[in-house]
């Protein structure tokens, strides 16, 4: 997904309130220790056969695990599992895994979390990262319902469904699940989400809506598990990932149906590659970090947003929210005052051009 343009302003102001608190945490030494330790465990990527998918499973590789993509093609499942294996630092101890299944079937995740116990010698896998998903953006009006729905189970059902079939073992009165306090790593479940979670433009109705669920799923299961593990120690760490536009086979697709406004909105923002994305993604949870932005502009737009989420760090975070709080004054009014721009200058939006070719399909 893309991220909207913002002022010079909010730049300036990201920088300063991001890079200054973290090289003096750099200097002082905190946060070496690495929240996130994959070598020898197990993990389950759905959406690995491509895209950022992909990319966090080899990277992944790199450092050790043990390496399950999940995603409905065979054949590219295949060639992902190719890449992956190949960029094993271990190759011969890990081991290598796909299964192909369509993630919007509550049924179908609760045979993966099944398969790949099986597999994992009869035990639950240790991380879980639910990254598929996919993007069509269109105006409100010109997506039918059919389209509404499938955006949220193509990018919220899809992660929920695998988020509670694989929380039931781990959080089973009888389950292995690492003891608070144990010297062994706590699980991890990953969501992916956007950073139009945090701030919706044109163009993203049926899309946003899906990303900001995942974002309060993730809330939820925050404060949930401490039912389970009522100390300071989580044996379930959760975290979201926030990307902005990343250049993968589904922005190709995204450019077909998106329309001219939204492109518009978005035309200052310069993207990314998955393989970016991932390193920034698998950074920020070896730091230890809870809402992880892949991007300057996109911790701005977190920073406006942060409400009760927890935060990464109490007073950078907060500090943030304060000054981007202010400076979204001037975002907010200026992005609607292109908005009404365009609509003045092109009509009414049923004599768009992708609206004409809605209206024939």
């Amino acid at each position: 997904m893309e991220i909207l343009g913002l002022s010079w302003l909010s730049i300036v102001l990201s920088i300063l309130i991001i890079t200054i608190p973290a090289a003096s945490m750099g200097f002082l030494g905190f946060g070496r220790k690495n929240h996130f330790p994959v070598n020898g465990r197990t993990v389950v990527i759905t959406g690995g056969s491509q895209g950022m998918g992909l990319c966090v499973a080899k990277l992944l590789a790199t450092k050790g695990a043990n390496i399950v993509i999940v995603a409905r093609g065979v054949e590219k499942l295949k060639q992902a599992l190719a890449e992956i294996s190949s960029s094993a630092t271990n190759p011969q101890t890990q081991r290598f895994h796909y299964i192909s299944a369509d993630l919007k079937s509550s049924a179908e995740s609760t045979r993966i979390v099944s398969e790949v116990t099986t597999w994992n010698n009869n035990t639950p896998p240790d991380i879980v990262w639910c990254a598929a998903g996919s993007s069509y953006p269109k105006l409100f009006l010109d997506t039918d319902i059919e389209g509404l729905r499938e955006q949220m189970d193509s990018n919220y059902w899809s992660a929920a469904y695998l988020a509670h079939a694989i929380l039931k073992p781990w959080l089973h009165p009888t389950t292995d699940a690492p003891k608070p306090g144990s010297p062994q790593p706590p699980r991890h479940l990953i969501f992916t989400s956007s950073v139009l979670g945090f701030y919706p433009i044109v163009g993203y109705s049926s899309y946003a809506p899906a990303k900001s669920a995942l974002r309060s799923l993730s809330d939820s299961l925050i404060q949930e598990l401490n039912l389970y593990h009522p100390t300071t120690t989580p044996a379930i760490k959760v975290a979201t990932v926030f990307p902005a536009t990343i250049f993968t086979p589904g922005y190709e697709q995204e450019m077909v149906t998106k329309p001219a406004i939204t492109k518009k909105l978005e035309e200052d923002d310069g993207g990314q590659t998955p393989e970016q994305v991932a390193a920034i993604s698998v950074c920020a949870l070896e730091k230890g970090e809870y809402l992880i932005t892949t991007g300057l502009l996109g911790s701005a737009m977190r920073g406006s947003a942060w409400g009760g989420s927890p935060r990464n760090s109490w007073w950078r975070d907060t500090a943030m929210s304060w000054i981007t709080g202010l400076v979204w004054l001037f975002v907010q009014p200026d992005m609607d005052r292109k908005v009404r721009k365009y609509g003045k200058e092109n009509g009414h939006p049923s004599t768009y051009p992708e609206s004409a070719a809605a209206e024939t399909k």
